[in-house]
């Protein structure tokens, strides 16, 4: 009997089910693997920043940075956010667990400390708070839930504008 017993759990496993449970287990949330490292691309430019708006998805927040003009140059990774210029932390303006250090390589006209975005009640999103620009590099910092994966990518339109734009997803 012992050995039927460990016969059918083998042939369990080698079928890809766990005795326990399935293999579906391990799936990624939504599909989702954009990991949370750091992420950049693009250079320097001179499209001024328009506005920041943020949007809820099923299985993620977002943050969109609309230019006037091609945008392609951006720097983000976890961990403290610092004001242009001076160098003082962010995190003490956001509200989440994790805060994402976004640095745009474009100008902008929004001042230090200022709450530029309103992200509440969204799952994984905080606040968007402005770092001030310095020499073409603009500072925001994305106040997060906690450390989740994310991923930044631009697109181009409508018409003459171009967006940088965060996703982050609302679980691993």
């Amino acid at each position: 009997m012992r050995i039927k017993m460990m016969l059918a759990a083998a042939i369990m496993i080698a079928s890809g089910l766990s005795v326990g449970g399935t293999a579906e287990a391990a799936a990624p949330y939504c599909g989702i693997t954009w990991g949370s490292g750091d992420k950049a691309a693009g250079d320097l430019a001179q499209a001024p920043l328009l506005t920041v708006r943020t949007g809820r998805h099923d299985c993620y927040d977002r943050v969109v940075f609309e230019f006037e003009g091609a945008a392609t140059g951006y720097r983000a990774a976890y961990g403290e956010a610092y004001t242009q210029g001076t160098g003082v932390p962010l995190s003490p303006y956001t509200a989440g667990g994790a805060v994402i250090e976004l640095v745009l390589l474009e100008p902008a006209a929004y001042a230090t400390g200022e709450h530029v975005a309103t992200v509440v009640p969204y799952d994984t999103l905080r606040d968007v708070v402005a770092g001030g620009t310095s020499e073409g590099y603009t500072t925001f910092a994305i106040g997060v839930r906690a450390r989740l994966p994310y991923r930044v990518f631009t697109l181009n339109g409508p018409g003459t504008h171009s967006r940088i734009v965060v996703d982050v997803a609302h679980q691993w």
